[in-house]
């Protein structure tokens, strides 16, 4: 039996990992900041899978509580094989309609809570590979496709993660883990409801993903030992142009998404 922790799993991208995870039979630790929905996906999970779910609620700006989330995920006598750091948001303001406090806490999320998670899960599943000679687990961070666009702090911090990723992935492939980047584009999920923005409006038809089979790529990218899943042919395409079309025609797709 694998254990999987998912951040960010009572909606959208996070829960479907946990349940797509859930099919494969991995017990689960469940994040997220609301008691109640995770006390509810975890039943659900449980009862439909078979498998054990345990419910760790924390919210991921206060540092103590991601501390704790930390502890579990060090606890060498519960061994945990994947990370996926999922929890995130967006904010709708351009940099200077946001209080500071705001960006800070988003960047916290995106890349404070990763950072220190990664590191938290990084030392026992490396310790595991190298005593036992096998795969010690590994660590998926869900990153965007905004990484390569200039599109202001979610963007910047993005790209962080997805420079973060390849180094660890470099740095640790070879010590039987594996820390792989998924670089979504728009997914249908509550993500851009809950950042106040019409989903139909605010971007085309074509660009928008399934996260069921977002998460199934994603897993079986994972389970090749790739250092990064972009999904679809489309959006393969999309990071490919951002690395020969100059900067300025880059950030005429500023808006998108914000509608």
């Amino acid at each position: 039996m694998s254990t999987s922790l998912v951040t960010g799993a009572t909606a959208g991208i996070g829960h479907e990992f946990a349940r797509q995870l859930a099919a494969r039979g991995d017990d689960l630790v469940l994040v997220a900041r609301d008691t109640a929905r995770l006390e509810e996906v975890a039943a659900d999970l449980r009862s439909t899978y078979g498998i054990a779910a345990e419910v760790l609620t924390a919210d991921l700006t206060d540092l103590a509580q991601l501390d704790a989330v930390a502890a579990r995920l060090a606890d060498r006598e519960r061994p945990v094989d994947l990370l996926v750091n999922n929890a995130g948001f967006g904010l709708k303001g351009s940099f200077l309609d946001n209080d500071i406090e705001t960006e800070q806490a988003q960047q916290d999320v995106l890349v404070r809570a990763v950072l220190r998670l990664t590191h938290a899960a990084l030392g026992p599943m490396v310790e595991r590979a190298e005593r036992d000679g096998v795969v010690g687990g590994g660590v998926i961070n869900v990153s965007s496709v905004a990484a390569f666009l200039p599109r202001g702090t979610y963007s910047a911090a993005k790209a962080w993660v997805n420079s973060f990723s390849a180094w660890a992935h470099q740095e640790y492939a070879d010590r039987g883990v594996t820390v792989m980047a998924l670089c979504p584009g728009f997914v249908k999920t509550e993500f851009h409801q809950r950042l106040g923005v019409d989903r139909d409006a605010s971007a085309p038809k074509v660009l928008w993903l399934e996260a069921d089979r977002l998460v199934r790529d994603a897993l079986a990218d994972f389970d090749r030992g790739k250092a990064m899943s972009i999904p679809s042919k489309r959006y393969k395409a999309i990071v490919t142009a951002t690395r020969v079309v100059p900067r300025p025609v880059l950030q005429m797709f500023q808006g998108l998404g914000r509608k």
